[in-house]
């Protein structure tokens, strides 16, 4: 059997200390790297991925001056070179270059903000600093705001894209920001024309995020953005798809409108499935021909309505196609949808369960049947 993949491994192993410790002694004389290596290698253990970031700083910092600004200074010293700035895309970094962000914050939130953000400004180059300029967010957001906004329009795409991922609401991994919409915003309006996918994918991000709970202001926002015509076209509906991903997925009328999904347009549609009865395991045989008298695009998706433990359902939204259908010429689909019964995030339930038919976000046909073990 294949032993199984652990990201922690891949990322901290003795060639990645080993890379880390040859940085530091390049860059700090006296710095001891055989026995940073032996001391961040000996912690590593059970620890998970970001629990052995924090081990790792632990180790340098015995190497590194007590106070904080002489340790930024020997941590700006020891950084290799900043990420290729030809890239346009992809270049996130290696977790090793964490430590001056994790530093940063154990010792300059509170007594040396500034020097500390000077610090994540070029540690940001190396490694995205995303989870450490969000304890300055929650501790300093004026002071902080007002360096992001001058960080906005850097030439670094790095930095003006930590301006958009650092703020986001929902960033995976990350603490949580106290900010309101209202101070994101003009951020965003700052960055989405930038020339860089890997910014404005991470505006997309953030407005997928912001869309969860502000749909409205998410949709308003990119149909000002179509207006301005600041960004070229072509980018802005690649961003517009990306951020109204959560929403289409709910069926937003307005997210599809804006993405020249009409619900407006009526559709006949039928719906069949194979069979009336399924056993987990199986594979569910959905078929669906739909038709109008005018020529539309559709995005069509299906909706499964589970059965739960305690007579309790659950849906979810599967994708089954994007198309057009021509006046006058039915459009027939058809899905096989696995019904696994081992899935490590979703247990299947015996019961009544349900299949709806979802067009531009409208429902307009469904299907039930039962499942059993």
């Amino acid at each position: 059997m294949a032993e199984k993949f652990s990201l922690k491994d891949h990322l901290f192993n003795p060639q990645t200390m080993a890379q880390l410790a040859a940085e530091f002694a390049a860059g700090l004389p006296g710095f001891d790297a055989e026995r940073f290596q032996a001391e961040a290698l000996s912690g590593f253990g059970e620890r998970e991925l970001m629990e052995r970031m924090e081990w790792m700083a632990d180790c340098l910092e015995g190497q590194l001056a007590k106070d904080f600004p002489t340790m930024a200074d020997q941590l700006e010293a020891a950084m290799p070179a900043p990420l290729d700035p030809a890239l346009r895309d992809d270049d996130f970094g290696q977790f090793i270059h964490a430590m001056p962000g994790i530093l940063a914050v154990r010792h300059g939130l509170e007594d040396h903000r500034e020097r500390a953000l000077d610090l994540l400004y070029e540690a940001t180059k190396r490694f995205s600093m995303e989870f450490y300029i969000r304890p300055f967010l929650n501790r300093w957001p004026e002071e902080t705001l007002a360096r992001l906004a001058r960080w906005a329009a850097d030439n670094n795409y790095h930095v003006r894209r930590l301006v958009s991922e650092g703020t986001r609401p929902r960033l995976p991994w990350a603490r949580s920001v106290t900010l309101e919409t209202g101070q994101r915003v003009p951020l965003l309006a700052r960055l989405y024309s930038d020339k860089t996918r890997y910014v404005t994918r991470s505006v997309a991000n953030h407005l997928n995020d912001i869309a969860k709970k502000e749909p409205e202001l998410v949709i308003s926002l990119l149909q000002e953005w179509q207006q301005e015509g600041r960004q070229d076209a072509k980018e802005l509906a690649w961003m517009t798809r990306h951020a109204l991903r959560v929403l289409v997925k709910q069926g937003h009328a307005g997210a599809l409108d804006l993405l020249g999904y009409r619900g407006d347009v009526p559709v006949r549609a039928s719906l069949t499935l194979g069979a009336d009865s399924y056993a987990i395991g199986d594979r569910l045989a959905i078929g669906c021909e739909l038709a109008t008298d005018q020529d539309l695009p559709v995005m069509v998706d299906y909706r499964i309505t589970f059965a739960r433990a305690g007579g309790k359902t659950a849906e979810k939204v599967f994708k089954l196609k994007v198309a057009e259908i021509k006046a006058g010429n039915p459009l027939t689909l058809s899905k096989s949808h696995f019904l696994k019964g081992d899935a490590t995030t979703f247990t299947l339930y015996p019961g009544p369960h349900a299949v709806v038919l979802q067009v531009n976000g409208q429902d307009l046909a469904r299907a039930d049947f039962e499942l059993t073990s």
